[in-house]
């Protein structure tokens, strides 16, 4: 007889859940594996709530398994490790991103790539090495292999900087690896919210001259004023996208919703690259004819490796980078799933765990 969710591991947790394809989040007990040899078990403090984590309680992206414990944007305290643990004690600050395991064998996990690894093991609704299914940050504990946990700096807030682990790192891999972080570049950043503010602020501590595309004009003294951009560009508006045709090194383009591509490409120089971060759930169209006129690039880029995300971390410490964020309790976690399906946060929601997630 199969074992419930609550007895397949000894270590008894509790979190909020979705059931069903209606997304709707409910509390849930469960169990976390035993703190083995070389995991690190901590209290969470605080998680991020990302826009994949409604994509994915919906089953909308199709291999949610459920029930499913979201949360990939983990920060929290120490409070066991195991006994080959070597990069963390009892106490420390630490984080936990997208990934929890991965092959550690491959081409790309050889080159500290294992979000490309073909056997990557995402941080919920996936199965584990030992055959269980993962669980999420909207919880009060979490274990991890040391590999995956990021060591989190003094000077960085948990709170704030949760959102980091996702949206960070989704946003700085992109700018370094497609080399849009020099100084006096002219980068572009498609989209205003969770990902696109963060892509703003590390577009300009690299130096770079940042544009904003948005369809929203209600956005622009804030992207100016608060954010530091120093362009902004309304998507709809013909006359200016044309009259900033070819002005553009490179975009990063957070955008998850449906939307043409032909206008950004348009806005790029030649050799210029878009680069899709963000997700929508329908494939985008688009005519080769602007990228062939233009020997232009449309790439795209998921998250980080640990490495990377490590070097992420460090320099938003270093640079002051943090996201805007709106604290919740974790019993208003459905709402905001509401309001965030309609970008009605400024720009990511942050679940205050220890504050209000109760333990029975």
């Amino acid at each position: 007889m199969a074992k419930s969710t609550e007895t397949e591991h000894p270590v008894k947790a509790a979190g909020w859940a979705s059931k069903d394809t209606s997304g709707v989040l409910a509390p849930f007990k469960f169990s976390r594996r035993a703190t083995g040899e070389r995991d690190v078990q901590f209290k969470v403090l605080y998680c991020g709530v990302c826009h994949s984590d409604l994509h994915m309680v919906k089953n909308e992206w199709g291999f949610t398994q459920y029930p499913i414990v979201p949360g990939h944007e983990i920060v929290g305290i120490v409070t066991e490790v195991g006994e080959k643990v070597e990069k963390f004690k009892v106490g420390d600050k630490v984080g936990v991103g997208c990934l929890v395991g991965s092959c550690r064998e491959c081409d790309q996990c050889a080159v500290d790539l294992e979000n490309y690894c073909p056997k990557q093991i995402l941080t919920y609704s996936m199965p584990y090495f030992d055959g269980t299914v993962t669980y999420g940050g909207y919880s009060n504990i979490m274990v991890a292999d040391e590999h995956f946990v990021i060591r989190w700096p003094e000077n960085l807030p948990l709170d704030i900087g949760a959102p980091l682990l996702c949206a960070g790192i989704t946003t700085y891999s992109p700018l370094r690896y497609f080399g849009l972080d020099k100084p006096g570049l002219k980068v572009g950043v498609s989209g205003l919210g969770g990902l696109g503010h963060l892509a703003v602020k590390f577009a300009k501590a690299f130096g770079t001259h940042v544009t904003i595309i948005s369809t929203s004009i209600n956005k622009k003294k804030e992207a100016i004023d608060n954010l530091g951009a120093d362009e902004f560009l309304i998507s709809r508006d013909t006359e200016q996208m044309q009259a900033a045709a070819g002005t553009l090194d490179g975009i990063i383009d957070t955008v998850s919703a449906t939307h043409p591509l032909v206008p950004l490409i348009s806005l790029l120089k030649p050799n210029g690259k878009l680069v899709l971060v963000g997700a929508p759930e329908k494939p985008v169209e688009f005519h080769t004819f602007p990228l062939i006129q233009g020997r232009k690039t449309i790439s795209g880029s998921a998250i980080g490796g640990l490495k990377e995300t490590q070097e992420m971390i460090d320099f938003a410490a270093k640079h002051n980078i943090l996201p805007e964020v709106e604290m919740i309790n974790i019993d208003y976690i459905n709402t905001a799933m509401e309001r965030l399906l309609k970008s009605d946060v400024k720009y990511r929601f942050v679940i205050d765990i220890e504050k209000s997630l109760k333990v029975e």
